[in-house]
């Protein structure tokens, strides 16, 4: 299985469904917190093509969007071959 790696901050709902989302699905992911550190947001807007919002979901180095994307790739049956 590809790395996961969540990027999020603290009062973020959606930050939290994608780590419920992930965790029940038996998926282990790495959880950054960006909440209070400038240079890592502005680090994950270039890493993410320009995206400002949390979470922001990375496979394999591969950034996939946030929760909406990842549960879209999810329902389309393209979220497990990319984790695979």
């Amino acid at each position: 299985m590809k790395d996961v790696v969540v990027y999020s901050t603290d009062y973020c709902p959606y930050c939290r469904q994608a780590e419920r989302f992930l965790t029940e699905k038996g998926v282990a992911f790495k959880s950054v917190d960006v909440t209070h550190d400038e240079a890592m947001r502005e680090k994950l807007v270039e890493m993410s093509g320009g995206r400002r919002t949390v979470p922001q979901i990375f496979i394999g180095g591969e950034a996939i969007g946030g929760y909406s994307d990842m549960i879209a790739l999810h329902q389309k049956g393209e979220l497990d071959p990319k984790l695979a």
